[in-house]
């Protein structure tokens, strides 16, 4: 007899959609027999609609799974700057109209949180729950120190030079704490960064300039929603402290670090993440997990707190 998961695997349908004149593309796990909402799961700039196939395992068997190239990342055509993050949130609910999705579970991690939120508060009749993973409320400060210094080295053609500062930027160092994973997924990274194609080359410059124009936060309402923000305990680019903060801007959310992780969490710690996010999404206790610190309310801390 086929598992569930292998059910769900081979339905799997990739569709071609076309928003405000940009070609884009969204893959689709269909689950027959769902627990809970369709899960869309926006991932980081670096990421494209198949880097969540490792998780499929524990999550496709949950619900029907949603990934997506927007326009400006993965295949789909490149954007130009000037479109800014409420775009790329309008191409987010074009694409749920599109497939006939009416409703998601929402997962966001590091870019695809900043893309995930403008959605949210463009368009929270289409979200039931959130999840944020490595994710902030304002720019990184190692993130805006570094990006000039990336695309100098891009323009100089230093393709190496570039991929080594990406993976500092985005790993912790190794100092810090015990890491998961630590120097495979940095040498995963580097590999990444030096494959990638000019053209990918050309829309990740776009993107770091689409950041530092537009700026990542908009201090909109935030539906009131079931909401969890987590990182790896180790994260130097969007710290645990930012991950509070923008947990505390958001009605009831709680927070919680994950064990032995930094940045990539997703990545270091796959199986823990899926059932993190699985959890969450389906209603069950995230108090109390093995590899997870204490669950916070920064909110309710924050109200309580002496003035």
């Amino acid at each position: 007899m086929r598992s569930a998961l292998t059910a769900a695997q081979n339905s799997v349908e990739e569709r071609g959609l076309t928003f405000e004149g940009f070609g884009y593309a969204c893959r689709i796990v269909h689950q027959s027999a769902p627990r809970t909402a369709p899960l869309l799961l926006l991932g980081g700039s670096s990421q494209n609609r198949y880097s969540w196939q490792s998780h499929e395992k524990w999550l496709a068997p949950l619900c029907t799974l949603i990934t997506v190239d927007l326009p400006g990342y993965g295949s789909s055509d490149f954007l130009p700057a000037r479109y800014d993050i409420g775009f790329l949130a309008d191409a987010v609910q074009h694409m749920l109209t599109e497939i006939g999705v009416p409703e998601v579970n929402l997962f966001g991690g590091c870019f695809g949180e900043v893309v995930g939120l403008r959605f949210a508060q463009r368009h929270p009749a289409s979200v039931r729950r959130i999840v944020f993973a490595a994710a902030a409320s304002r720019l990184p400060d190692p993130y805006t120190d570094a990006v000039p210094r990336l695309a100098q080295t891009l323009e100089r053609g230093d393709i190496e030079g570039a991929a080594d500062g990406l993976v500092q930027l985005f790993m912790s160092n190794p100092e810090a704490g015990r890491v998961r994973r630590h120097a495979a997924v940095a040498r995963l990274l580097q590999r990444q960064f030096l494959t990638q194609t000019p053209e990918e080359i050309r829309k990740a410059v776009e993107h770091n300039t689409r950041l530092v124009t537009h700026g990542c936060y908009e201090p909109l309402p935030v539906p009131e929603v079931p909401t969890l923000v987590f990182t790896g305990e180790y994260d130097t680019l969007c710290t645990p402290q930012m991950g509070r903060e923008l947990a505390a801007a958001m009605p009831g959310a709680l927070f919680t670090t994950v064990k032995e992780a930094d940045h990539l969490v997703t990545v270091e710690r796959r199986e823990e993440s899926a059932d993190l996010i699985a959890r969450f999404c389906t209603d069950r206790p995230v108090h109390g997990l093995p590899y997870c610190h204490a669950v916070e309310t920064p909110r309710a801390a924050s109200a309580a707190a002496p003035v």
